[in-house]
């Protein structure tokens, strides 16, 4: 079973792109964020037509999640528990192919130290609990996304110029490090746990796709479950170079049967 995790920022400017990628890549499951749209402005029949089931919890103009599943989805929540008057779209749950997986659209944060990073913290806490209580079902749990988080200097081109930024203060990864301690495995970090340069973010600024200067903040997080099942994780770089490209790329993992 092959589950991937995209920020695609915006599915319909990069709908060509996730359509030729879904094509090519046909992973079973596929976690997507930042769609930029509210539910009935996404495009369900043009990714029907592949063969996936679609399950959206949307917003209009900023983030969305999704779940695509080549198996029927059960959803179990379109927000992350912990805050009613939560209204951003970030956190889509549900049970499909006999997996549950999250779709994870973590907020930015910045400019840190501000309201928007006490939010990113907040929101970090929320989802661990959220992950505490998943781990009681003892399931396969994958927990995908745009964490927005650099777990460690290794996952940023330039960590001194970044120390300050949301994505890479340690409020940020000691709250990705509670997921860690709680029982989760990183995927791609458990299988290449020495990789260089392993990105999954290149901004389009500053010529940084160009000049390899990336960061690493998509992570597919699994249960143990799950990561007992886990044989392989790649970073796929293609749709990044691609023309009219999400600044992220996508990454997915395979787990057995």
């Amino acid at each position: 079973m092959r589950i991937a995790t995209w920020n695609v920022n915006s599915i319909r400017a990069r709908l060509p792109n996730v359509l030729a990628w879904l094509e090519e890549a046909a992973p079973d499951v596929a976690l997507l964020q930042e769609l930029k749209t509210v539910e009935d402005g996404f495009p369900f029949p043009d990714i029907e037509d592949l063969g996936y089931n679609c399950a959206v919890a949307g917003q209009k103009t900023y983030n969305g999640v999704a779940v695509l599943s080549k198996s029927p989805i059960e959803i179990e929540t379109k927000a992350l528990p912990g805050d009613d008057g939560d209204d951003q779209a970030r956190y889509l749950e549900a049970v499909t192919g006999g997996v549950r997986v999250a779709a994870i659209y973590l907020p930015n944060g910045n400019p840190a130290p501000g309201g928007k990073f006490d939010y990113k913290i907040a929101w970090m806490g929320r989802l661990v609990d959220r992950a505490r209580e998943l781990l009681r079902f003892e399931e396969a749990v994958v927990l995908g996304g745009d964490y927005n988080v650099c777990p460690t200097d290794a996952d940023v081109h330039d960590p001194e110029g970044w120390a300050g930024d949301a994505l890479c203060r340690p409020e940020s990864r000691a709250r990705f490090r509670e997921l860690l301690w709680l029982g989760y495995t990183e995927a791609y970090r458990a299988l290449h746990p020495d990789t260089p340069r392993a990105w999954t973010f290149w901004d389009y600024q500053g010529g940084a796709w160009r000049h390899d200067r990336g960061v690493r903040i998509d992570h597919l997080l699994l249960s143990p479950h799950a990561a007992d099942r886990l044989v392989a994780c790649e970073i796929d770089r293609g749709p990044r170079g691609g023309n009219k490209a999400s600044d992220h790329t996508p990454v997915w993992c395979e787990l057995e049967d």
